[in-house]
Parts: C-alpha cells; structure tokens; sequence
C-alpha cells in the first residue's frame, strides 16, 4: 500500500511539472510573438517615419525664402508689365516683321513669368507690389519715355522700340543678377538664371537689328537693378 501511495505521489508531482514546464513555454511563445510582431511593427514603420522626416525636411527647404527673393519678384513684376506694354504695340504701329516678331516672343515670355511671380508672393503671404517708393529697378521707362513711344510709328516707332528695350532687358539682367548673388529660393533662382539667359539672347539680337536700322545702340547699365 505504501509502495502505491508512494508510485502515485511520484506521478502526479511529474504530471504537475510538465504542466508547469509547458505553460511556461506557451507563455514564452507568447512573449516572443509579441516581441516579435512589436519589432516587426516597429521595422515597419520606421521607413515610413523616415520618409515622413525627409519629405518635411524637403518642404521646409523648398519653403524657404528671403528678402531678396521677395524684392526680386515683387519688382520684377512692373518691369515685365512695362515690357509687355512695349510689345502690345507693335502689331499696329511697327512696320518691320522681324521687330513684331521679336514683340510677340517677349510677350508670349514675360506674361506668364508675371502669374508665376505672382503666384510666388502670394504663397509667401507677402505683397505683390513693391512698397512705395521703391524704384522698380534699372531700365524702366518714364511716363514722358512712354508717351513719346506710343505716339511714333513706322521706322520710328521700331528703333525706339528695339533701343528702349535693349535698356529694358539690361536692366532686368542686371536684377536677375542680383537675384542669383542673394536669392535662396530655388524656383527664384532658376527663374533669374532664365531671364538672365534669354534676354541676354534678345538684347543680342536687338542690337544688331539696330545697327543694321543705321540706330546707336544703348551701353549696358553699369548700376546694378533693384536699388532702392
């Protein structure tokens, strides 16, 4: 009877500890498939959060700006205007089709760059006129200058043309310029290197319509654009 009681006491202690050795397993298992799936959680979300911080990262660069960006759009914009004034009259008043030509490219040119300027400041919360009194930079065109021009036509009207905006893309040039010594926004940037690049072009070209119109040419400004 003792030899029994003893066999049975040694049976249920084994049977109590295997029970007990594998609840402790399950419960490892357990603890390791949450681990587990919390690292994988955790891998998975970490390129995410990654590309989360550099697109920020990218946003807040393309987001900056200074004042020579402002200054650039806001004086730029009344420059192209006046250009695109300029050109507006050739179709009726000039005689030469190279110099209407030549309008109709400045103009195709310059009116979207002033929605685009637009557009700019107005993402930047800021004005999209220069505050008063400031000079709109080098080559703009006086009320007298402007007067006299639109009353000529023919021959006339066409060398007045080509030498006052000759005058006029110098003097944009020259902002443009500026732009790219002091501006940090990139699309400011890369719209000066463009205006800087293709009215270097035209001026090229006007001066030699010029001089074959027997015309003195207009030397490029030696002060830079944008002075207050």
């Amino acid at each position: 009877m003792k030899r029994f009681t003893r066999t049975r006491t040694r049976t249920l202690a084994l049977t109590a500890a295997v029970l007990s050795g594998a609840l402790v397993l399950a419960a490892c298992g357990s603890d390791d498939k949450d681990k587990s799936s919390a690292q994988a959680s955790t891998s998975a979300s970490a390129p995410a959060a990654a590309s989360a911080l550099a697109s920020a990262s990218a946003s807040a660069s393309a987001g900056a700006f200074n004042d020579a960006d402002v200054m650039f759009a806001q004086m730029m914009i009344p420059h192209h205007e006046q250009a695109v004034e300029m050109a507006k009259e050739a179709p009726t008043k000039g005689v030469d089709p190279e110099v209407k030509k030549l309008a109709a490219t400045i103009e195709a040119a310059q009116a979207p760059e002033i929605k685009l300027m637009k557009g700019r400041l107005t993402a930047w919360g800021k004005p999209t006129s220069a505050p008063g009194g400031m000079n709109h930079g080098g080559g703009m065109m006086s009320e007298a200058d402007m007067t006299a021009f639109k009353a000529s036509t023919g021959a006339d009207f066409d060398r007045r043309f080509l030498t006052m905006m000759i005058e006029h893309h110098n003097g944009a040039i020259a902002m443009a310029e500026t732009e790219l010594a002091q501006g940090v926004d990139p699309a400011a940037r890369k719209l000066a290197e463009q205006i800087k690049s293709s009215q270097a072009a035209e001026v090229q070209q006007m001066r030699q319509m010029l001089a074959a119109k027997g015309g003195t040419t207009p030397s490029s400004p030696s002060m830079p654009g944008m002075n207050h």
